[in-house]
């Protein structure tokens, strides 16, 4: 037999003796739990349950969106080529390169960054690998540029070429950082050190030749890991370090690489006449 429960709330003070007599003892027990709880609970408790389940509309808008930042994230690939492209032709940039441990590139860097706490723009992150190869791409933003900025100056395509394992570390291990002396890294304006001034840990490059002025130093402030442009390069989750340190070669990084080059493999690893000479 089925017992309909009734509404606890509804019961009279008198009517509670009288359906302790019609109602069995394990569903008149029940009745009185209820009646204890709060209205708020007894009112969720007679509702059914409901599952989230994202509609059509949404399931659509999730994947155009993630569409659009793999488009996006492939762009800044593509537009780095023409960047480093441009820097090879500025007389001893071809030999910083070939010394390089990592290079990041922002094809373009937003005018709204020229002052304190301006915003940036999204940069490619590659590292070389030990075999003198480079990895795959990562995704990085930067927030200003905090010394030697030039009043005035027009924003464009600025990159940062790590010399050593300390400045690509920057990168790999932390999601929110800076590049400065405060940080325990040089950054050394490229334009000041083709004039003689002492290399750093890090060397920026500017398309626009006025952005840093005479400084000699530069501050990089805000330096944060783009999760979501690098996922959804990678088509998954992944860190930046899992990122730059995967074995798998991408293919669609292949012209970037091929303008980056390669560095020159060391004389005792050189094959033919030349390993001789």
């Amino acid at each position: 037999m089925t017992y309909a429960m009734p509404d606890p709330t509804m019961l009279p003070r008198a009517g509670w003796r009288g359906l302790a007599f019609r109602l069995p003892a394990t569903a008149f027990a029940a009745l009185l739990m209820l009646a204890c709880l709060p209205p708020a609970a007894t009112a969720q408790a007679s509702q059914p349950a409901r599952t989230a389940r994202a509609t059509p509309a949404q399931a659509a808008h999730d994947g155009d969106t993630a569409t659009r930042r793999q488009q996006a994230a492939v762009k800044h690939v593509d537009d780095a080529v023409g960047v480093v492209q441009t820097m090879h032709a500025d007389a001893g940039m071809p030999a910083l390169l070939a010394r390089a441990h990592g290079v990041f590139i922002v094809p373009t860097y937003g005018r709204a960054a020229l002052g304190i706490g301006g915003a940036g723009g999204a940069g490619v992150l590659m590292i070389r690998r030990p075999d003198g190869t480079w990895s795959n791409p990562a995704f990085f933003d930067i927030g200003a540029i905090s010394i030697g900025l030039q009043a005035g100056a027009e924003g464009g395509p600025i990159a940062l070429v790590l010399l050593n394992d300390k400045a690509v570390d920057s990168f790999r291990k932390r999601n929110n950082f800076s590049l400065s002396a405060d940080a325990g890294i040089t950054v050394v304006n490229f334009a000041r050190m083709a004039e003689g001034s002492t290399v750093g840990d890090v060397v920026v490059w500017s398309g626009n030749k006025g952005l840093f002025g005479s400084a000699v130093t530069v501050g990089i402030n805000d330096v944060r890991f783009n999760q979501r442009l690098t996922e959804a390069y990678d088509g998954k989750p992944v860190t930046a370090q899992q990122a730059l340190d995967s074995t798998t070669t991408d293919a669609r990084a292949d012209a970037l690489r091929k303008a980056l080059g390669s560095a020159p493999l060391p004389a005792a690893t050189r094959t033919g006449k030349a390993a001789s000479d």
